[in-house]
């Protein structure tokens, strides 16, 4: 409750082959011992993610992760999960030592550049090397345009460069796109529809009711809280001045729109979502192939935190029934859950993504980017959402670019 959600943090992973000494590194980086250490090759199994202030740039999450030339059944069983990391990585360092020939590494560094992540590379244990042989590895990187920063751990040398080069890349990245406050007026006021079910937990909001709230906050939005029994009455005789914009849980999202007058910009936190953490416009198009499904078809829904379904659960339970009542067909749902489920995107005649609030827009994007690729639509929870009860122009109205896709795809 208290900390900056692991989606909001920018997700730095430290790659490179067993025993180039990542988890030495990412201790050293932290000042504190995270990763157990060893001179045994393998010793770092699983992912260690560790939450950090990174001063001055901000909350982070640091990855240790296996390496990447692990070998054996469990070996590869590693590896999968150090590549599910690459799909999260906002920044990449990756580690090499002077013993590798340097394939192993151009290899990495093609993939993480294909994926468009920034990259620091970082030579490790430098102590070892005479200054004649450290400057000519330094040499074959440089001239592949790749910035090269020698450190040795175990002397605590260089580390305090690497740092620095890390919080320059971390400065110069694009940052997220906001949730409302590019959309609002500082002083303008906005209404939270937020119902409270079996899926809010005792005493808190979910997620992305809570972010919304917090951006208003440092936007100086005014913001009116309500369940959506209040909305009606706040809106005709609570509040003075007229709202410039109605946000709702999806699952509302009829009521809201009944209750909202047509002067009211409305629109829904999961709309708000697609945009931040995703792509809105490409779920816009996907959404239009709802009016191709045929009978039998199978769709993906796409989940990406771990929960324990509830009777009414929105992408278990409801959307799969809105959307058989909407098209009258008999379709067929399956459901993924994680970062890097594994399935054939070419069984499924459409894949509708869950908001993603849990996680960052570089996996969300990137699984979207491999969609694509494959020419599979991919909608997302809300747009699909509004789309089912006729109301997604109305929703789209606070986003010109995403409104006119729209009414070009329904053309």
């Amino acid at each position: 409750m208290n900390e900056t959600p692991k989606g909001n943090r920018i997700h730095i992973a430290i790659f490179g082959k067993r025993n180039v000494g990542k988890s030495s590194f990412m201790n050293a980086l932290l000042g504190q011992p995270m990763s157990i250490v060893s001179a045994t090759p393998g010793t770092t199994t699983d992912p260690v993610e560790k939450a950090y202030e990174l001063q001055p740039v901000g909350p982070v999450m640091f990855i240790d992760t296996a390496g990447l030339d692990d070998e054996g059944e469990l070996g590869n069983q590693r590896i999968k999960q150090t590549e599910i990391v690459i799909n999260k990585t906002d920044i990449a360092i990756l580690m090499i030592e002077h013993t590798s020939d340097g394939v192993f590494e151009k290899n990495l560094m093609n993939k993480l550049s294909e994926l468009k992540i920034p990259t620091i590379l970082v030579l490790n244990k430098i102590d070892l090397v005479s200054d004649e042989e450290l400057k000519n590895i330094i040499n074959v990187y440089n001239n592949q345009n790749a910035t090269i920063y020698p450190i040795s751990v175990m002397l605590n040398k260089g580390i305090e460069e690497a740092k620095k080069a890390l919080i320059k890349h971390i400065e110069n990245k694009q940052p997220d796109p906001p949730i409302i406050m590019d959309l609002i007026k500082p002083g303008e006021n906005v209404v939270l529809v937020i119902p409270i079910d079996k899926e809010a937990p005792k005493g808190r909001l979910i997620l992305p009711q809570v972010q919304t709230i917090r951006e208003c906050l440092d936007a100086d939005i005014s913001c009116t809280v309500v369940k959506e029994k209040e909305l009606h009455h706040t809106l005709t005789h609570v509040l003075k001045q007229k709202p410039k914009l109605v946000i709702t849980d999806s699952q509302a999202f009829l009521k809201a729109d009944a209750d909202t007058p047509s002067d009211i910009m409305l629109t829904s936190f999961s709309i708000l979502f697609a945009r931040q953490k995703g792509d809105l416009n490409t779920y816009i198009k996907g959404v239009k192939h709802v009016n191709k499904l045929k009978n039998g078809d199978k769709i993906l829904v796409a989940e990406l935190c771990s929960h324990k379904p509830i009777t009414e659960d929105i992408g278990r339970v409801k959307i799969p029934r809105w959307l058989r009542q909407h098209t009258g067909l008999n379709l067929i749902f399956d459901f993924a859950v994680g970062a890097k489920p594994t399935f054939n995107p070419n069984d499924y005649a459409l894949i509708i993504q869950c908001g993603g609030c849990m996680v960052t827009r570089t996996l969300i994007m990137n699984r979207i980017n491999d969609l694509q690729k494959s020419e599979i639509p991919v909608t997302n929870y809300g747009v699909l959402i509004a789309y089912m009860h006729g109301i997604l122009k109305r929703a789209l109205t606070p986003f010109p670019s995403a409104l006119m896709e729209f009414e070009n795809e329904s053309n």
